[in-house]
């Protein structure tokens, strides 16, 4: 385990999901949730990318271990610390927010089809900058577009989390919103490591 890694995870899953829920929680507010996440994922992608690889989300770090670009057990620790950032931020929010805004919460395939589709993209891209595909000055700007845009392919069947951590962190969270992200990410990285590895890794 890497202590400066794992802490990476804890405080960036605790920001992805504190702006997430503050976006969510002022329907007035400026920046609608989408960009807000891509956002704020953008900016801790070059923070936090060079310490702990800024996975952020318990399905993506599961899928980038299955293609060999991260250790098992950096995967389970950090998979540990995204829960973590994201009940402190659950917490942080219920404190911040006396009465939150309640997320339609189903348990129906296609809300979780909805959520392959949208982690698919996202993992796609990701791996790709785990490969070397991206230059590491564009990495934050590809990962937080590529996140809007997998929040679009999502919503029109979800409330778009595409994150098992975020969603226990803004109230979103069922069967569809952790297995339905799991399968989208995988789908997603193996497809990109077949697409995209330049050095063809098996």
């Amino acid at each position: 385990m890497r202590p400066r890694a794992v802490a990476a995870e804890v405080v960036g899953t605790f920001a992805l999901t504190l702006s997430v829920s503050i976006s969510v929680n002022n329907p007035d507010f400026a920046i609608p949730a989408p960009a807000m996440a891509g956002l704020t994922l953008g900016v801790l992608v070059h923070l936090l990318g060079p310490v702990s690889g800024c996975l952020l989300n318990p399905a993506v770090t599961l899928s980038i271990w299955s293609i060999g670009r991260i250790e098992a057990r950096d995967a389970i620790s950090f998979i540990l610390a995204q829960l973590a950032g994201a009940g402190l931020a659950l917490a942080f929010g219920n404190v911040l927010f006396a009465d939150r805004i309640p997320l339609p919460v189903d348990t129906s395939i296609g809300t979780g089809v909805a959520e392959m589709l949208g982690a698919a993209l996202l993992a796609f891209t990701i791996a790709a900058v785990f490969m070397g595909r991206i230059p590491v000055r564009l990495t934050g700007a590809v990962i937080g577009a590529s996140l809007v845009v997998a929040i679009a392919w999502a919503a029109h069947g979800s409330n778009a989390v595409l994150n098992p951590a975020v969603a226990l962190g803004v109230g979103s969270l069922s069967l569809p919103y952790v297995w339905g992200p799991v399968v989208g990410t995988l789908i997603g990285a193996h497809l990109s490591r077949h697409v995209c590895d330049p050095g063809d890794t098996p």
